[in-house]
């Protein structure tokens, strides 16, 4: 868990990491991210205006509806913390999108596609200015669109999902099961002139360009913006997956492919935005001067 206090002007006043108690069930997380709130409320100069809280699954403004990696199902937002303050949820991805629409690479562009790759892979379509969650919440499940119909069979249930090949984890994991060796990062590969890790990487690129032609098609962003630690992959992820997808949507233009901007802290500015909205001050955010903290490159 990663938490902070934003002021009003976009300062970070302080940021902490708490690790998430998965192993001990889903109240015991609830109970850990209670807690935390309370130690960054009693850490700042009164008490704060307004909580945002970024989880992952199926979540709207007042309840985590479902998150399977966290074991929850329909938790309200108010038993995330004890404190007589107004509180908004949102999902993780989309809160990541929100940041960067307002504050980052995506300020001044109205619709754009957020990105990140790290372990998995989540999208969140900016639209308006704003993250779009779709009819049921499950808008920006981009990672789960089959790029590779009769591949390799995802976590998810499906084949040949975008995950499957081109996140972090599944590049490591790929080239370890066909080269015979154990914990290879997804840096190494990248980094490898080795056939193998050669042709690991050419296929992650693939399967992202596939699914990022799609998306282009079906939604038309003004650009689209590569965040996560794979990100940090550099013009070794950025160049071939631009020239495929320039070469794929052969009779249109292609939008530009960016990087996103604000690295590590994305996720709580955006929370920290969602608190402000929470505290009925949602016009906080488009003259914030943020400072930016890179990503690793994730494994």
């Amino acid at each position: 868990m990663k938490g902070g206090l934003v002021s009003d002007t976009g300062v970070v006043l302080l940021s902490e990491r708490r690790p998430t108690p998965r192993a001990e069930g889903p109240d015991a997380v609830v109970a850990a991210i209670s807690a935390f709130i309370s130690h960054l409320a009693s850490s700042g100069d009164g008490e704060p205006a307004g909580v945002g809280l970024a989880v992952p699954g199926l979540v709207s403004e007042h309840s985590a509806i479902y998150a399977t990696n966290l074991g929850w199902r329909d938790v309200p937002a108010t038993a995330f913390t004890t404190l007589d303050i107004p509180i908004m949820l949102g999902h993780d991805v989309r809160t990541g999108g929100l940041a960067e629409s307002i504050l980052g690479s995506g300020r001044g562009v109205s619709d754009f596609l957020f990105l990140p790759i790290g372990t998995g892979i989540a999208g969140a379509s900016i639209i308006r200015g704003e993250p779009y969650g779709g009819s049921s919440g499950w808008a920006g499940e981009i990672g789960h669109t089959p790029v590779f119909p009769d591949g390799e069979q995802c976590a998810c249930g499906q084949f040949g999902c975008l995950e499957t090949y081109a996140s972090a984890a599944s590049v490591g994991r790929r080239y370890s099961q066909r080269a015979g060796v154990e914990g290879v990062r997804a840096e190494q590969v990248v980094s490898s002139d080795d056939p193998i890790a050669i042709e690991v990487w050419d296929e992650a690129v693939e399967a992202l360009s596939l699914a990022l032609a799609t998306y282009t098609l079906l939604l038309d962003p003004s650009v689209i913006v590569l965040g996560g630690g794979l990100a940090q992959a550099g013009p070794a992820l950025f160049d071939p997956v631009r020239t495929r997808l320039i070469k794929r949507l052969a009779f249109r233009e292609a939008p530009p492919l960016i990087p996103a901007a604000l690295g590590v802290d994305a996720g709580m500015l955006g929370a920290g935005l969602l608190g402000w909205r929470a505290a009925g001050r949602p016009e906080l955010g488009p003259d914030w001067s943020v400072d930016v903290r890179s990503e690793p490159l994730v494994s």
